[in-house]
Protein backbone atom coordinates (compact mmCIF):
# COMPACT_ATOMS: atom_id res chain seq x y z
CA UNK A 1 0.00 0.00 0.00
CA UNK A 2 1.48 3.35 -0.99
CA UNK A 3 1.38 6.38 1.28
CA UNK A 4 -0.79 9.27 0.09
CA UNK A 5 1.60 12.18 -0.55
CA UNK A 6 -1.09 14.78 -1.09
CA UNK A 7 -1.80 17.09 1.87
CA UNK A 8 -5.01 16.71 3.83
CA UNK A 9 -7.43 19.67 3.84
CA UNK A 10 -10.30 20.13 6.29
CA UNK A 11 -13.57 21.32 4.76
CA UNK A 12 -16.11 23.64 6.40
CA UNK A 13 -19.45 24.48 4.77
CA UNK A 14 -21.89 27.24 5.69
CA UNK A 15 -25.39 25.90 5.08
CA UNK A 16 -27.97 28.03 3.34
CA UNK A 17 -30.08 28.24 6.48
CA UNK A 18 -27.27 28.91 8.94
CA UNK A 19 -24.67 31.49 9.78
CA UNK A 20 -21.81 29.30 11.03
CA UNK A 21 -19.50 27.14 8.97
CA UNK A 22 -19.57 23.50 10.06
CA UNK A 23 -16.88 20.89 9.59
CA UNK A 24 -18.13 18.38 7.04
CA UNK A 25 -15.05 16.31 6.27
CA UNK A 26 -11.64 16.21 4.64
CA UNK A 27 -10.13 15.96 1.17
CA UNK A 28 -6.65 15.18 -0.14
CA UNK A 29 -5.39 17.65 -2.75
CA UNK A 30 -2.08 18.97 -4.06
CA UNK A 31 -2.98 22.65 -3.55
CA UNK A 32 -5.73 24.98 -2.37
CA UNK A 33 -7.38 25.28 -5.77
CA UNK A 34 -7.66 21.50 -6.13
CA UNK A 35 -8.88 21.19 -2.54
CA UNK A 36 -11.61 23.76 -3.20
CA UNK A 37 -12.69 21.90 -6.34
CA UNK A 38 -12.74 18.56 -4.55
CA UNK A 39 -14.63 20.00 -1.56
CA UNK A 40 -17.23 21.53 -3.86
CA UNK A 41 -17.65 18.29 -5.82
CA UNK A 42 -17.87 16.07 -2.75
CA UNK A 43 -19.70 18.17 -0.15
CA UNK A 44 -22.02 20.49 -2.10
CA UNK A 45 -23.47 18.17 -4.76
CA UNK A 46 -27.01 18.73 -3.52
CA UNK A 47 -26.67 22.48 -2.98
CA UNK A 48 -26.10 22.01 0.76
CA UNK A 49 -24.18 25.24 1.26
CA UNK A 50 -23.37 28.70 0.05
CA UNK A 51 -19.80 29.10 1.36
CA UNK A 52 -16.80 26.78 1.61
CA UNK A 53 -13.71 27.13 3.78
CA UNK A 54 -10.73 24.82 3.32
CA UNK A 55 -7.85 24.70 5.75
CA UNK A 56 -4.67 22.62 5.61
CA UNK A 57 -5.03 20.00 8.34
CA UNK A 58 -1.38 20.56 9.28
CA UNK A 59 -2.23 24.17 10.23
CA UNK A 60 -4.82 23.23 12.85
CA UNK A 61 -3.69 23.51 16.45
CA UNK A 62 -5.80 21.85 19.13
CA UNK A 63 -5.76 21.85 22.90
CA UNK A 64 -4.36 18.78 24.62
CA UNK A 65 -7.07 16.77 26.42
CA UNK A 66 -4.55 16.12 29.20
CA UNK A 67 -4.61 19.88 29.94
CA UNK A 68 -8.41 20.17 30.05
CA UNK A 69 -8.47 21.03 33.76
CA UNK A 70 -6.11 23.99 33.48
CA UNK A 71 -7.70 25.19 30.22
CA UNK A 72 -11.37 24.98 31.11
CA UNK A 73 -11.98 24.56 34.84
CA UNK A 74 -10.78 27.97 36.11
CA UNK A 75 -13.79 29.75 34.57
CA UNK A 76 -16.18 28.41 37.22
CA UNK A 77 -14.63 30.55 39.97
CA UNK A 78 -15.14 33.82 38.04
CA UNK A 79 -18.76 34.71 38.74
CA UNK A 80 -18.53 37.94 36.76
CA UNK A 81 -18.47 35.82 33.60
CA UNK A 82 -22.00 34.59 34.24
CA UNK A 83 -24.84 36.78 32.95
CA UNK A 84 -26.70 36.43 36.26
CA UNK A 85 -24.04 38.60 37.89
CA UNK A 86 -25.26 41.75 36.09
CA UNK A 87 -28.49 43.69 36.61
CA UNK A 88 -30.01 44.64 33.28
CA UNK A 89 -32.36 47.63 33.31
CA UNK A 90 -35.90 46.97 32.07
CA UNK A 91 -35.63 49.61 29.33
CA UNK A 92 -32.78 47.69 27.65
CA UNK A 93 -35.23 45.17 26.22
CA UNK A 94 -34.07 41.97 24.55
CA UNK A 95 -30.39 41.30 25.05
Amino acid sequence: MTENLMPLWEVFIRPRNGLNHKHVGSVHAADAAMAMQAARDVYTRREEGNSIWIIPAASIVASDPANAEENFDPASDKIYRHPSFYDIPDDVGHM
